[in-house]
C-alpha cells in the first residue's frame, strides 16, 4: 500500500464526526491533526469524539498549530465559511474537501474571493473541492452519467424528498423551520439560502454540458395538513404547515432546463395533493431524446434514520480525498476532477 494521506479533521459536528470517525478507520488515511470549534471539546482524544478507540490525536482549537502540522488534506466542515482561514490552509501547503457550497462553481464566485483562494492554492500547490451528497452527488456526480446518454436536453429535474415526521427536535421543527404554523409568506431568506448552494452546483453542470443559462430563479411553498397529525416532535394541527418545498430553476428562453426542487414534510397528508410527496430520498428525471425517471429511497428504520444521514454528505468528503490531492492545483469541481471511487478495506 502507498503511504497514507495525512489528514487534518475540520470540525465535529454531526458530518464532520461521521467523517473523523471513517479517516480513523480507513486503512489509507492517517489522522494527523483535529480542529474543534469549542473549548470543550480542545484537549480531547479525536477517537473518543469520534465514538471510537483513543488513536492518540489530541483536538485543538488553535489554528497556528494546525496550519504548522504537515498534512495532505483538510476536511472543512465548520459552521460557516473563512475565507481567511481556508486560504491559509491551502497556502501552506495543504489541499482541501469540503461540505461548504462555496466553491462549487468557480466562475459564479466573487471574483475577489475567487483571485484570493485561486492565490493561496498557487501558493501552496493546492487545491480545493465542494461536496457532499446534496449539493454534490446528486447533483453533479450522479447528473452527468445520466445526462451522458443524451444528446438533446428539455429539462434535468431533480428532487429531494425529506420525510422529518421521526426527527424530535421540537425547536429546530417548529421554531427554525416553522412546522405547525399558520400558513403565511415564505421566509425569503431559506429560499436564498438554498439558492445559493444549489444554483452554484446546477451551474457547475451547464458549464460542463454547453447549456447557456438566461438567469436562476427561487422560489418557496408551503402546505397545510389536511388532517391533525402527530410526529415525534409534537402535534400539528389541521391548516398549519405540515409541508413545505423550494424549486431552484435555471432558465433559458423563459423554461426550466435545469431545476432542483427540495421537498421537506412532517405529513403527507396535506391540502396540495399535486405534490406527489415520496419517501425520504431522490428522483431524478430527464426530459430529452433519452427519458428517464430514476428514484432513490434510503432502506433504514425511522429510528436509525439521524444517525444514517451523516454518513451521506461526509463518506463523500472522505472518499474524494485522494482524487483532489493529485489534482492540478485549484478550486476543482466534478465537472473536471475523475471520478470519485470509494477504497475499502
Amino acid at each position: 500500500m502507498a503511504k497514507p494521506y495525512r489528514i487534518i479533521q475540520w470540525a465535529t459536528g454531526n458530518i464532520g464526526a461521521r467523517a473523523l470517525r471513517a479517516v480513523i478507520e480507513h486503512p489509507e488515511l492517517e489522522l494527523a491533526g483535529l480542529w474543534v470549534s469549542s473549548e470543550a471539546k480542545a484537549g480531547k482524544d479525536a477517537g473518543v469524539l469520534a465514538g471510537v478507540a483513543p488513536c492518540g490525536v489530541i483536538a485543538t482549537n488553535s489554528v497556528d498549530e494546525m496550519v504548522a502540522v504537515q498534512a495532505d488534506c483538510v476536511l472543512y466542515m465548520r459552521q460557516g465559511t473563512d475565507i481567511d482561514e481556508i486560504c491559509r490552509l491551502l497556502a501552506s501547503g495543504k489541499n482541501v474537501v469540503t461540505t461548504r457550497g462555496d466553491f462549487h462553481h468557480p466562475r459564479g464566485m466573487d471574483p475577489a474571493v475567487r483571485d484570493k483562494i485561486e492565490t493561496a492554492c498557487k501558493t501552496g500547490n493546492s487545491s480545493i473541492y465542494s461536496t457532499g451528497s446534496s449539493p454534490g452527488f446528486v447533483t453533479e456526480a450522479l447528473a452527468i452519467p445520466l445526462l451522458s446518454l443524451s444528446r438533446r436536453l428539455d429539462c434535468l429535474t431533480i428532487e429531494e424528498f425529506a420525510d422529518m415526521s421521526s426527527r424530535n427536535s421540537p425547536e429546530l421543527l417548529f421554531y427554525v423551520m416553522g412546522y405547525g404554523a399558520p400558513i403565511g409568506e415564505f421566509d425569503q431568506r431559506k429560499v436564498d439560502y438554498v439558492k445559493h448552494d444549489f444554483a452554484a452546483s446546477l451551474a457547475q453542470i451547464a458549464d460542463g454540458i454547453g447549456v447557456e443559462i438566461d438567469e436562476w430563479t427561487a422560489t418557496g411553498e408551503m402546505s397545510a395538513a389536511a388532517n391533525k397529525v402527530e410526529i415525534a416532535a409534537g402535534v400539528i394541527e389541521k391548516g398549519q404547515v405540515a409541508a413545505q418545498r423550494i424549486t431552484i430553476s435555471g432558465m433559458r428562453d423563459g423554461q426550466p432546463v435545469l431545476r432542483f426542487r427540495a421537498n421537506w414534510y412532517c405529513s403527507r397528508d396535506i391540502e396540495h395533493t399535486d405534490w406527489e410527496l415520496r419517501e425520504s430520498g431522490w428522483r431524478i428525471r430527464v426530459e430529452g431524446d433519452t427519458p428517464l425517471d430514476v428514484g432513490i429511497t434510503f432502506p433504514v428504520a425511522p429510528e436509525d434514520y439521524a444517525a444514517f444521514t451523516p454518513g451521506l454528505t461526509a463518506h463523500r468528503a472522505v472518499n474524494a480525498i485522494a482524487a483532489v490531492c493529485a489534482a492540478p492545483a485549484g478550486i476543482r469541481t466534478t465537472t473536471d476532477l475523475p471520478q470519485v471511487i470509494a477504497r475499502f478495506p
